[in-house]
């Protein structure tokens, strides 16, 4: 039996064909969104919007499925197409599309082709910040229990913020705009034969997360509370949705036409779909006591814990949801909204020809250079906000900052410090989800980072304390995807896919002792700064700070 993952991302989209007895990996394909800049379209006059082509999607769909079939024909003679048993799909989210009647995207619509608004909104649109900020204030007054399950803060990134900012800013879009749709339930739709809005299959995943969809309270906000926000947004709640699936159910089999263009069987069963970072996670093998972290652009950490225990609300995360990584388990979702994103902003803005010629070179001489650093003795300390906070502030306005540079200071002593202020982020991750009571005794990561830099890698295991595993796959997301689609199929449970198929590299970091105290320090001193920047009403002092680095790195320097 094979299954086929198909992972959306950012910039592009890319498939995957995996044997699910031996998880051997038999066919990929990537395509490059060719709309706008790297996929993406932008505003010159507001560097908050971001959406994508709804076209680009379906061009996405076809190429990626029939070239990764094409790959596995000729790699593997004996593949056959009708041993698919199913297809998952995955997305970046919350990217909800504004659809007609019939489901169509606005965007592909004529009259619509050019209008920014009528595109799909993308995960790192932040438009729609005031309008988070005031569903925030409004779920405090009215309904706390909507924020106790998304980290207290709701978010720009997120389904309600953008709708209500579309309404405002572009009511005629809006009012064309029939229902909306997450873009994780908009291509299994697409694949199934059956875009109605009203019909099509939502996932928890992204209702639970993203749109404060909850069975505790009847599902997606009640009208009151929409009302008090805009009548508008009460009576779209009609044109929505009552009922949100885990992606481990079936959202249909492939139609006709679909099964036609991809060389497929008709009725292949499609999973519902869910978000890039939590069919991550399966694809990594997430289990109690292990959170997974795609390191890449951005982060996304994902852990669970049993629905049989109770489990308290844990301030700052993006979402505590029932269903939406593995079945019988809480999904606890948390991340970062910049990390590479941050060192190729350094790279490509700051760092000097003297380290190379491209970005990669200056990254391969840099990280030559800081390996060679004790922690510590940059006397440089950072912030990780340059795209905002997502965990554990919630906060996008949040930026970034650099503390400790002298005249002497080198590029690779500031890449150095960008890693370690990511890596002290993904602790302040760590340990608020500890403080609520859910273990994590080791991380299992994916993404470039994970795979190209050990240096990184070993830092980061220094500072988290904890041993750092990279997934044996290159692409997790879509691997999660495909066993997602396999288990719709009903020929296998998810438990034993993962089983077969998810599998770590051999190499695992393990924290050194000596360096662990001196992070433990340095922490200190990055807390102090979180906090005092990042927390409303701090009263404490930082004017120790500065000094403290220097005496650090004097020390170090030393010995």
């Amino acid at each position: 039996m094979y299954a086929i993952g198909l992972d959306y991302g950012t910039n592009s989209c890319r498939s995957l064909i995996v044997n699910l007895e031996t998880g051997i990996e038999l066919g990929s394909t990537v395509f490059n969104y060719p709309s706008g800049e790297l996929g993406i379209l932008t505003d010159p006059a507001d560097p908050n919007v971001a959406r994508q082509n709804p076209q680009d999607y379906l061009d996405g769909l076809e190429a990626i499925i029939t070239g990764a079939i094409q790959q596995a024909q000729s790699s593997n003679p004996d593949f056959d197409p009708t041993a698919v048993v199913g297809i998952g799909v995955d997305t970046t989210g919350s990217t909800p599309i504004p659809v007609d009647e019939a489901g169509t995207p606005l965007g592909l619509l004529p009259e619509f082709q050019h209008n920014l608004d009528a595109m799909v909104w993308l995960w790192k649109d932040h438009t729609g910040h005031a309008e988070a900020a005031e569903i925030t204030a409004l779920a405090e007054k009215m309904r706390p229990e909507f924020l106790a399950k998304c980290g207290g803060t709701y978010s720009s990134e997120w389904w309600w913020s953008k709708i209500l900012r579309l309404k405002r800013n572009d009511p005629e879009i809006f009012e064309a705009a029939f229902s909306f749709v997450e873009h994780c339930d908009y291509l299994p739709a697409v694949l199934a034969g059956d875009t109605n809005p009203r019909t099509l299959k939502r996932g928890i995943c992204a209702a639970g997360h993203k749109a404060m969809f909850c069975d505790e309270w009847g599902g997606l906000p009640d009208k009151e509370f929409l009302r008090a926000l805009d009548p508008a947004l009460a009576d779209l709640r009609d044109r929505l949705y009552e009922k949100a699936w885990p992606a481990s159910e079936k959202a249909g089999g492939l139609c006709k036409e679909w099964a036609d263009k991809l060389g497929l069987p008709e009725g292949t069963a499609i999973a519902v779909g869910a978000f890039d970072a939590h069919m991550g996670a399966v694809g990594c093998g997430v289990k109690e006591g292990t959170l997974t972290k795609i390191l890449g652009t951005s982060t996304c950490d994902i852990t669970v814990a049993p629905d049989t225990r109770d489990l308290a609300d844990i301030p700052g995360v993006c979402g505590i949801v029932d269903g939406s990584v593995l079945p019988g388990h809480f999904g606890i979702e948390a991340g970062q909204s910049a990390v590479g994103d941050i060192f190729l902003w350094f790279v490509h803005n700051l760092v000097p020809d003297s380290y190379g010629a491209t970005a990669d070179e200056k990254f391969i001489s840099m990280e030559k250079e800081l390996a060679a650093l004790k922690p510590g003795e940059t006397g440089l300390l950072a912030l990780d906000w340059n795209n905002g906070n997502r965990t554990i502030l919630v906060d996008v306005r949040l930026s970034g900052m650099l503390l400790g540079q002298t005249l002497h200071t080198k590029a690779h002593e500031i890449y150095r410090a960008l890693i370690e202020a990511t890596a002290f982020g993904a602790l302040t991750i760590i340990k608020r989800i500890e403080e609520y009571g859910v273990e994590i005794v080791e991380v299992v990561n994916t993404g470039g980072l994970a795979v190209k830099n050990e240096t990184l890698m070993q830092i980061y295991a220094d500072i988290i304390g904890r041993p750092l595993k990279v997934a044996a796959s290159d692409q997790t997301c879509a691997l999660g995807a495909a066993l997602f689609g396999a288990t719709a199929s009903g020929k296998i449970s998810l438990s034993d896919a993962q089983s077969k198929v998810c599998k770590v590299r051999d190499r695992v970091y393990t924290p050194d002792a000596a360096n662990q105290s001196v992070y433990a320090d340095l922490y200190t001193l990055y807390r102090e700064l979180h906090d005092a920047f990042g927390t409303p009403g701090w009263s404490g002092q930082v004017n120790n700070v500065m000094k403290d680095l220097i005496a650090l790195r004097e020390r170090q320097r030393k010995s």
